[in-house]
């Protein structure tokens, strides 16, 4: 789950200030984590540990009040008795990868995205967004191929895959929905020649820029098992201990390297 995390921080200083480019530094003074990190490594602690996402979530949420969550996802965080407020936005499938990557069969991964998704995204298609998207790292860890993957993920979802990044990157504005930013995220994947291209691809899109490349980098690793060594320690020297720590944890449980 390191490339979604890496895909987050090395995204969070474009999603104001979008760039249509692959051409940009990937770190620099204010990289930083955001939500999609948090949540991250909230589902991921809560497969180790056999809690409820629900209970996971509110945890690490209230650690990190202040790393930009949306305003209904802000106040079922502190409310302890909200349930799922039918949302479609794209916090469903950012938080996902942990689980393409820690169960053993696709059924069990979409199964788990479903109740990941559910505790507060149980609109379809927040439902969808994270379904596709842990199928994805699922089929790239078990090494389908590309043109498996892109046959699986638009026969199962639906999704419209066809586009190409140029034809994308120039309309394409914020969109914080899944339905609006899954298929471009997935589409920077497929497009992508390795990892660190996965990332760029996603953020020259524009819009939601570290959800994007969350996405698109948690598939990456998956799909190429390895995240360059300096890329690894840029972004594990931004995550403070108890972040850095489940991350740790989290490899040994699903057996991970970055090659």
């Amino acid at each position: 789950m390191l490339g979604a995390i890496a895909g987050d921080i090395i995204g969070s200083v474009y999603e104001d200030k979008n760039i249509k480019s692959t051409e940009f530094p990937l770190f620099c003074e204010d990289s930083r984590f955001t939500d999609d990190t948090v949540l991250t490594v909230a589902v991921a602690a809560a497969i180790m540990e056999g809690r409820e996402y629900t209970v996971a979530l509110r945890d690490f949420g209230r650690r990190y009040p202040h790393v930009g969550y949306g305003s209904f996802f802000l106040k079922w965080l502190f409310s302890p008795e909200a349930g799922p407020y039918q949302s479609y936005g794209n916090g469903s499938a950012m938080r996902v990868s942990p689980i393409g990557f820690a169960f053993s069969s696709l059924e069990k991964v979409e199964a788990e995205a479903r109740r990941s998704a559910m505790v507060t995204h149980d609109h379809p298609e927040g439902i969808k967004g994270a379904q596709a998207v842990a199928a994805a790292v699922f089929l790239a860890r078990r090494g389908s191929s590309k043109e498996e993957i892109y046959s699986y993920l638009t026969r199962r979802f639906a999704y419209n895959l066809e586009q190409t990044l140029e034809e994308i990157r120039p309309g394409y504005s914020f969109d914080a929905t899944c339905q609006g930013s899954v298929p471009q995220a997935l589409i920077a994947f497929l497009a992508a020649t390795d990892y660190e291209d996965a990332v760029r691809k996603a953020i020259s899109l524009g819009g939601d820029s570290d959800t994007l490349a969350c996405i698109a980098g948690g598939i990456a690793q998956a799909y190429y098992r390895h995240i360059p060594k300096y890329i690894v320690e840029e972004t594990l020297e931004r995550l403070p201990a108890d972040l850095r720590d489940v991350v740790w944890r989290f490899n040994i449980f699903a057996g991970i390297s970055y090659g």
